[in-house]
């Protein structure tokens, strides 16, 4: 959209028959469920995309207000709610422990402080050059990016139970947040700042309203469409080659997809002397998630939209994930109710849900065509026992996502459900680049680039983009009359 209203003539290529990626929509019996996110902040980064087309965002989408962002159970039972509200999330911190609402508010302003460099100046911002890691290191030390997330938190706060309430927003872009780079706790400001929304109609109705825009300006998307290499032609990106055996020549190519399959698999080794497929290979990557998407004949009231069930162990059980790659017994799990908020997402009298469980990727070893369906007996018999009484004889539909998904369906290196882990030496700089490092002409957006992971992230990604791709008449001069005048 962006490289659209600049005048660039634009194709996009999906390779699944409809449009989403990791948003895509699955719909049966009557249910519709939202493959990927379901947590959408700082909607003005869409305002911003329909601004371009001349368009209004609250035209052609109703976004909704959740609130609590996020209701979280500790394994004794007890509950956070999560809110934007300062006043209430004081209040739910006293009720935890007295003594940390001072510190609690020291490092709500510290969030704050860390947004306002790590979101509003560096998260737009390219980090083409080693020049530009150099000059924010000393605002980075001033506010002790060096630290983790769960380290800073800990920093202000005594309560175990607020230590994690504080630090698992990591886990929502990829991260451990005992691993992740404090800088991430911006998001607890974030949220505050711009409150957290569920569009009418799930995730997909922004998807709808992006391929609309798009259409809109006269460029085509294909579906069903494979590209099986990037072209380069001494030392430019200038077209792909499809599975189906086409080939479109381009100006320039964009890829969004997973960063690391990007250079593993679409580009030649000959053509990569810094993403060599040792170093792709060798990069830290995120772990996988296993998900059930399921719905009820009956609802479940009680159940927040979103609601966070912490398991016995914290970091152990991330230790577990990210480093040991061993599918654990235990597990904390994220639980997604859109009905709560967009009843018309189930029929009448139903309700639809996914639950999620943050897993090892690939490297586990674990055999999951044989695991998947005791591993979902295993989160619907929890379920039941805490926060969804009587559930299996409830349940009329259900599909499930597995790390293989990730890895078959959509095409992430090791399935990895977030790219490379966004821990600090995989961060800015030291990220895959939004211009390749390897390839004149090719760009990378998404996840696996910089920012890193997440809807704000991804956004953020396509306006690096759009500070670093040059305009088409640029572009085109010194190129020979090949052909095509368009971005693939």
């Amino acid at each position: 959209m962006r490289l659209g209203a600049r005048g660039y003539r634009v194709v996009v290529l999906e390779r699944r028959d409809r449009p989403g990626g990791r948003a895509y929509v699955y719909e049966q019996d009557g249910f519709v469920f939202d493959g990927g996110p379901t947590v959408i902040t700082a909607p003005f980064l869409f305002e911003e995309l329909w601004t371009l087309c001349g368009r209004r965002l609250a035209d052609d989408v109703e976004l909704l207000p959740v609130s609590p962002f996020y209701r979280i159970r500790f394994p004794d039972g007890g509950v956070f709610n999560y809110t934007g509200d300062g006043d209430a999330m004081e209040a739910e911190v006293a009720r935890l422990c007295p003594t940390d609402v001072a510190g609690y508010r020291a490092f709500m302003d510290m969030s704050r402080r860390i947004f306002e460099v790590g979101f509003e100046r560096l998260a737009h911002a390219p980090f083409s050059k080693w020049t530009d890691m150099a000059r924010i290191i000393p605002e980075m030390v001033r506010l002790r990016s060096y630290r983790t997330v769960y380290g800073l938190v800990a920093s202000f706060v005594k309560d175990e139970r607020l230590r994690q309430v504080l630090s698992f927003h990591p886990l929502l872009v990829g991260g451990n947040p005992f691993e992740t780079t404090s800088i991430y706790s911006l998001i607890c400001h974030l949220e505050r700042k711009w409150g957290v929304w569920f569009p009418r109609g799930g995730t997909g109705a922004l998807v709808d309203g992006l391929v609309d825009l798009i259409e809109t300006q006269g460029n085509p998307i294909e579906y069903n469409a494979e590209v099986q290499q990037i072209v380069v032609e001494h030392g430019r990106a200038c077209g792909v080659k499809l599975a189906d055996g086409r080939r479109l020549d381009a100006d320039i190519v964009v890829s969004n997809a997973d960063s690391g399959w990007t250079y593993r698999h679409l580009l030649p080794a000959e053509t990569r002397r810094r993403w060599t497929d040792h170093k792709v290979e060798q990069a830290r990557y995120s772990m996988s998630l296993f998900v059930w998407y399921f719905g009820t004949r009956r609802r479940y009231e009680d159940v927040a939209h979103h609601t966070i069930l912490l398991g016995p162990r914290y970091k152990p059980l991330l230790d577990d994930i990210f480093r040991n790659k061993r599918l654990a017994d235990d597990f904390s799990l994220y639980l997604h109710r859109p009905t709560a908020s967009d009843p018309s997402l189930a029929p009448p009298g139903h309700d639809a849900f996914y639950v999620l469980s943050p897993v090892p990727h690939l490297d586990s070893g674990v055999d999951w065509t044989a695991m998947q369906e005791p591993y979902r007996q295993k989160l619907e018999r929890f379920l039941a026992q805490t926060v969804m009484p009587g559930l299996g004889p409830d349940v009329v539909s259900s599909r499930m996502l597995t790390p293989l998904g990730f890895r078959d369906d959509l095409l992430s290196l090791k399935g990895a459900a977030f790219g490379m882990e966004p821990v600090l030496l995989q961060s800015a700089y030291f990220r895959p680049h939004n211009v390749s490092e390897d390839i004149e002409n090719l760009f990378l957006v998404g996840a696996g680039t910089h920012p890193g992971a997440g809807v704000p992230g991804v956004l953020s990604s396509a306006r690096v983009l759009d500070t670093t791709v040059p305009d088409p008449d640029v572009t085109l001069r010194g190129r020979s009359s090949k052909g095509a005048d368009h971005a693939a």
